[in-house]
């Protein structure tokens, strides 16, 4: 009874454990995480985008500060004071005429003008008139700086994309390469296995498993540095993706490597039409346009509607309302030739950046060419490591079955083994060429 008692006891247990295991293997276990989630994340998290994209908003409010000044400028104006020397008016005997044969006034009379505090009030309403030509130009500058935000938040996307790609590549890179790693310890394992076997048959020399040995700590030990490396990468992913450094996640292993691409000629036109730089460059012609014809409008004298009423505070001579309505114009008729200096200063601008424009243009179009070819040779590199591989691997499994049959030495089978990790890591190299070369080209188009 007691048997039974303590078997159902233990079975419960293991029960209870193994629930409790499968509760918790799904939290473990690192979510996947496809490329395209990635870029998703990163385009919502990453820093430097938000702080691209900030810079529209900023601009905007710019544009909408810019516009206010079409309206009426409305100021006020208060100034108190105390009198030191008590300024008054004397007004002489007679200096109004006579009444009555008496002179206004009878003797001299001085008035003072203020008894205390004194001061006045000021209420202005200035209606900009022939301003608004030149805030017409400095809002449409504004509105180009928005322009030229939104295509540099533009180019700031794409960078993140190419780094989250180039990134998450090289993590693949890594983890293939951690496998590959395991799997030749594998191998390493095997051959140490044999060559004790031989070792106690006295079919081989102890230096020989000692070498093995040795190799096999190796292979150890770059597992270990392979898989810190590996560690580094995904934190810096995750900060790149805006997140937890310590978020866990696996990648999904990429497709293969295509065979075709557009064509040059396409590939040109296709980037002279998304390229954000070189919409930039065009922006900035543009805003060099607009900067010359604000130069010019300074020639323009500022005339503006003005309506302006005056109180003096506590004053005895002074009239206490005065409401005046008029025109005010401001004119410098001579400035030594500041506004010529400065119209021919933004002429040049104007001419720079034209000249910048199809500066921008030819680099453009030489990236587009640089990336094209870079492809086309990454690629063809990686059918020339894949076929190297699969040669090694081959080779290898002849050897080890040649091996286990004394049919060749040990040295020939570590030789080969180097040989297979060799191409391995090469392999892994070029398929990690081939997609950052990809992702250099999609930049080079201005995709994201």
């Amino acid at each position: 009874m007691r048997a039974r008692f303590l078997g159902c006891f233990s079975a419960t247990l293991v029960s209870l454990w193994s629930i409790s295991g499968l509760s918790q293997s799904p939290v473990d276990e690192p979510q996947e995480l496809a490329l395209v989630d990635a870029i998703q994340i990163a385009l919502g998290n990453n820093r430097p985008t938000q702080i691209a994209r900030l810079d529209i908003t900023k601009s905007a409010w710019e544009v909408a500060e810019t516009k206010t000044h079409r309206f009426p400028e409305i100021k006020t104006e208060l100034f108190a004071s105390g009198n030191i020397n008590s300024p008054s008016f004397t007004f002489q005997k007679g200096i109004f005429g006579t009444v009555d044969n008496q002179p206004v006034p009878s003797t001299d009379t001085k008035v003072s003008l203020s008894s205390g505090l004194t001061g006045y009030a000021i209420a202005t309403v200035a209606q900009p008139i022939s301003q608004l030509y030149q805030i017409h130009l400095m809002v449409r500058e504004k509105e180009l700086s928005v322009d030229l935000a939104g295509e540099k938040y533009q180019q700031q996307r794409q960078t993140t994309v190419v780094d989250v790609k180039q990134g998450y590549y090289a993590i693949v890179q890594s983890e293939s390469a951690l496998e590959a790693e395991q799997a030749l310890i594998k191998e390493y394992e095997e051959t140490d296995r044999v060559t004790t076997d031989y070792l106690k048959k006295e079919s081989v020399l102890k230096s020989d498993s000692l070498q093995v040995k040795a190799q096999l700590a190796q292979a150890r030990h770059q597992l270990i540095t392979l898989s810190d490396d590996l560690q580094t990468q995904k934190e810096h992913f995750n900060d790149l993706l805006g997140r937890d450094l310590d978020t866990s996640f696996r990648t999904q292993p990429v497709p293969p490597a295509s065979t075709d691409e557009m064509d040059l000629k396409v590939a040109r036109k296709t980037a002279l039409e998304q390229r954000p730089e070189l919409k930039e460059a065009k922006i900035n012609v543009e805003k060099a346009g607009y900067d010359r014809s604000l130069a010019k409008a300074e020639y323009i004298p500022g005339i503006g509607a003005q309506v302006q009423y005056l109180t003096p505070i506590n004053t005895q001579i002074l009239p206490q309302n005065i409401l005046t309505v008029g025109l005010k114009m401001t004119w410098e008729p001579y400035e030594w030739g500041r506004r010529k200096d400065n119209v021919k200063g933004k002429d040049i601008q104007l001419q720079q950046s034209r000249y910048q424009l199809d500066q921008t243009r030819s680099q453009v179009l030489l990236d587009v060419d640089n990336t094209f070819r870079k492809l086309a040779e990454s690629r063809s590199m990686l059918e020339v490591a894949q076929a190297a591989r699969d040669a090694a691997k081959e080779k290898l499994r002849e050897v080890n079955d040649q091996f286990k049959k004394v049919a060749v030495l040990l040295r020939d089978v570590l030789k080969q083994e180097a040989t297979v990790a060799n191409a391995d890591h090469e392999y892994e190299e070029s398929l990690l060429a081939f997609w950052n070369a990809k992702a250099e080209f999609e930049k080079a188009l201005g995709e994201e």
